[in-house]
């Protein structure tokens, strides 16, 4: 039953959505119905469109996001080893942080040309800082216990760190992970939308251009399903390495 009631409002909004299509009187190019949307979805399977922009995106979004996992996890750790390194540093990466990916496109195109390296570089940068600032936050607040016990079994600092402060810290990292993927998924799309000539964005706005707001529909529907399932894998594998973590500790 809580499955199910999952499903409630869903259900209610695709009978709404039916309803409005279909018995409200409102154009096709406003609010196509249903059965449009799925008449177009199954055209642009049967074509492998729809087959080649997802693995445009899905290529994009894994290569800016195991970089930006690479070095937001490395980063986070060093910093949180060495603070000094993290205030002498910060200003910039503060200052990163804090500016929006998207509007950065126009130089990342500048420098890195029109290919695929300002999406990726929008995806790494949109990642990034979930996985390090939960990496950093993970590391830095280890228990103070771990470091009485690495004292009394005589652990050098490598050893430590690798038996200690990393199982300890690992849930965090791994949920900043899990965030850090979601941001991806929107800022990609989003970089899609302005600079591409392929993808799930680029689909979406070709397809607004024209007119053909059941494509539009397709493209949006094809991000929602993809996103939700990507996080659901990713938030088992989380949950079942923390819960591993947990019992060895």
């Amino acid at each position: 039953m809580q499955r199910l009631t999952a499903f409630i409002i869903p259900a209610l909004l695709l009978a709404a959505w039916y309803w409005a299509g279909e018995h409200a009187g409102i154009a096709s190019i406003l609010l196509p119905a249903p059965g449009m949307v799925l008449n177009a979805f199954v055209d642009l399977a049967a074509s492998g469109e729809l087959a080649r922009h997802i693995g445009m995106s899905a290529m994009r979004t894994l290569t800016g996001f195991a970089l930006s996992a690479v070095v937001g996890v490395t980063l986070g750790i060093w910093f949180a080893a060495k603070p000094a390194a993290g205030r002498f540093f910060g200003f910039v990466i503060e200052a990163l942080r804090l500016t929006p990916p998207l509007a950065l496109i126009p130089v990342l195109i500048l420098w890195l040309g029109i290919d695929e390296a300002p999406k990726i570089a929008i995806v790494f940068l949109s990642s990034f800082f979930p996985v390090y600032l939960n990496t950093l936050s993970s590391v830095s607040h280890v228990d103070p216990k771990l470091k009485d016990v690495a004292r009394l079994l005589k652990f050098t600092a490598a050893e430590t760190f690798r038996l200690l402060t990393m199982p300890a810290a690992l849930p965090g990292i791994l949920t900043g992970l899990r965030l850090g993927f979601g941001y991806s998924w929107r800022a990609l799309v989003g970089a899609e939308l302005i600079a591409a000539s392929s993808g799930l964005g680029f689909l979406i706005s070709e397809s607004a251009e024209f007119g053909k707001t059941d494509v539009v529909f397709v493209g949006i529907v094809t991000i929602v399903v993809l996103g939700i399932a990507a996080d659901r894998v990713i938030s088992r594998v989380v949950e079942a390495a923390t819960r591993r973590i947990r019992r060895q500790a």
